[in-house]
Parts: C-alpha cells; structure tokens; sequence
C-alpha cells in the first residue's frame, strides 16, 4: 500500500549531513542538480519501485521509467497523486516546475510537459534523490490514485 503523507522534514540538517553524501545533501536538501548521464540511474533496467533516498516514500514504479535522452531518470507519472508536490521553480533565469517528496518535501527533479503517452509528463528526477527496492510487479500494486486520475491497478 502507498505510504501515506506524514509531517515535514523530520531529520534536522545536520542529521541528514551525517546520513547522505554532500552530493545527496546538495540535490535534496539545496536544489541541486547532478550531472547527467553519469548518475546511478538514469540507464537503470530494474523493475521495481523508486523511493525518497531521505523518508522513504514510495515515489515511481518502472512501469513509468522510460529512456528521455537527458541522462537523468524519466518517469510519465508518480506512483500516486501525493507520492510527489509540484512548485513554481524561478531559479536559472527560467521558469520550471520542481518535484519534491510528499512526504519529506525533499528535492527531486523537475516536469516538464513534452513526455510520452500517456501522461506527456517527463518527471526528470535526480539519481541523487532516489533509492530503489526491486519488485517483480514494478510497483503497480502500490497504484492509487496517480498523476492521470487514474485507480490502482489501471495501466
């Protein structure tokens, strides 16, 4: 079952400094960014389903992974509608869209409109950012609701 929505950031700074690398201390915490194409998994094949590196929230299943060409992983929806929030993101002279966990509010990427069917969602996440727990049904047994409408189960 999706793990439900729980309070903010439950870790102070200086205990996630002592948990993450500087690298996953900079992407999630200081909206950074990684370098594409050489991060953990942007050509990853597994099957399962990717988690909140810092509270463990169940985020994407590899169903919706696909390959976009940036060299980050890509993904046409969240596991669920609450799995992820979205912000305005005004930073680099340009407007985005920044994905954060649910849960812990930690940074994740950005989406952008120019992905794949069904959604044309591209959630462009950081390498970074993600854990991964292998799964034969590539999370879509913990569907809900998700960033279509769609119900658990429906493909």
């Amino acid at each position: 079952m999706a793990q439900e929505k729980t309070e903010k950031r439950s870790l102070s700074p200086e205990e996630l400094k002592q948990r993450l690398t500087s690298e996953q201390y900079h992407v999630t915490q200081e909206q950074g960014t990684e370098r594409p194409f050489a991060n953990r998994y942007w050509d990853f094949k597994g099957k399962g389903v990717y988690h909140c590196l810092v509270c463990g929230n169940d985020l994407f299943g590899s169903y919706a992974k696909y390959d976009s060409g940036t060299g980050w992983p890509s993904f046409y929806e969240p596991l669920t509608s609450s799995a992820v929030e979205e912000h305005e993101d005004r930073g680099l002279l340009m407007v985005r869209t920044e994905v954060v966990c649910g849960r812990c509010g930690s940074h994740l990427g950005h989406v952008f409109n120019d992905g794949p069917e069904p959604s044309g969602l591209r959630y462009c996440m950081n390498s970074a950012s993600l854990d991964f727990e292998e799964r034969d049904d590539e999370g879509r047994d913990l569907r809900g609701e998700n960033a279509r409408g769609g119900q658990k189960g429906e493909v």
